[in-house]
């Protein structure tokens, strides 16, 4: 039988365990408490952070057998999650919340038979839910089709929309939703996570190497656990940096931050030395490109506004933020041009045959 993966294993089973997102479970554990669940939702924001999971949640606070029978309970706001409606919703063998991936069925035929569905009964459960993941998706026939049923959806019907493209979404079916923006996971939060999930997995990870697996997550809890799933998935319970870097080709702090130091002081020849020692190692060029003007453009601020520090504290570790701020001592205007160059040499490289050419050409141009 396959290992359940990470993300789903670790997936919040309550509103408290949903990390990043505090306005969206203060107003839903509001709701919850006072039993005021509305008939539809459009959750909006990027994947993986927590979506599709709190309209699970919705789900299990509609219907959890506790929250029915005990008032001192459901003043909590939270599901029980061992009632048999909760299990249920877990283990995706509810009859009455159906999900719907509208990425692969966005067509008209699809919502007809979601309104034929609405108008049934819930066979064991208070609430019907209906949860439309990639709802962006649908096609203008399949808005039209559904207004319908957001108008007028019968008592017992919650309908719950989920997108990363909000303003795909038509304005006739947002004005009849609850909408709920997402943010960004922060890298602190994300590591945070991350190091309750390697205690308990009894894994061992270099600090480095997870900050890495955050970063590179860009804000999505999903992605940084999927990447510690990969990871995990080599039978390896010690996995140091370099294992993470050749995972996924994004080179670690550290040589980033050597590699913005030879830039920055004008040693270009070091740096085409370093560079052409990264391209072996077969790391992914453009996504270095990215991360270094990332890099030089936090070195930039900090110059500027030293007092940009406190902003950047929860999304670098103690150590790497010192680094960028010694740089930002020997940053001077004419560094500006540099950063200018290596915007214009990602967006060659994007699309270039020989991504390691603009990137060349812009460390050639800086030491001019």
């Amino acid at each position: 039988m396959p290992q359940l993966a990470i993300y789903r294993k670790y997936r919040p089973a309550t509103f408290e365990d949903l990390l990043g997102q505090e306005m969206v479970v203060k107003i839903l554990k509001g709701a919850a408490k006072s039993d005021k669940l509305a008939h539809a939702y459009l959750l909006a924001g990027p994947r993986g952070t927590g979506k599709t999971t709190t309209a699970r949640l919705i789900a299990k606070i509609a219907n959890c057998e506790k929250r029915a029978l005990d008032a001192k309970f459901r003043a909590q706001g939270e599901p029980c999650n061992e009632c048999s409606a909760c299990r249920a919703i877990d283990d995706g063998s509810s009859m009455d919340v159906v999900e719907i991936d509208a990425a692969s069925n966005r067509g008209i035929d699809e919502i007809r038979n979601l309104k034929e569905s609405v108008r049934v009964s819930p066979s064991s459960s208070r609430y019907k839910v209906f949860i439309v993941d990639e709802a962006h998706m649908l096609t203008k026939d399949a808005w039209n089709a559904l207004l319908k049923t957001l108008e007028e959806p019968p008592q017992y019907v919650i309908i719950i929309l989920a997108t990363t493209e909000m303003e795909k979404v038509p304005p006739t079916i947002s004005s009849r939703t609850q909408k709920f923006f997402f943010k960004r996971a922060s890298r602190e939060e994300i590591v945070s996570k991350l190091k309750r999930i390697i205690q308990a997995e009894n894994i061992k990870i270099a600090s480095e190497a997870l900050d890495l697996i955050a970063s590179s997550a860009e804000g999505s809890f999903r992605d940084a656990e999927s990447l510690l799933d990969q990871l995990v998935a080599f039978g390896d319970r010690n996995i140091s940096l370099k294992e993470v870097e050749e995972m996924i080709g994004k080179v670690g702090f550290d040589k980033l931050s050597d590699f913005a130091g030879f830039l920055i002081q004008n040693e270009a020849g070091k740096a085409l030395a370093a560079l052409a020692v990264i391209a072996d190692g077969g790391f992914n060029l453009t996504q270095f490109t990215k991360d270094l003007i990332e890099y030089i453009r936090r070195v930039a601020v900090l110059k500027i506004n030293p007092e940009m520090k406190a902003a950047f504290a929860s999304e670098l570790m103690e150590d790497h933020l010192e680094k960028i701020l010694n740089h930002a001592k020997l940053f001077e205007p004419r560094h500006l041009a540099l950063l200018k160059g290596l915007i214009a040499a990602y967006g060659q490289m994007r699309y270039s045959q020989f991504p390691i050419i603009p990137l060349e050409v812009a460390i050639a141009e800086n030491a001019q």
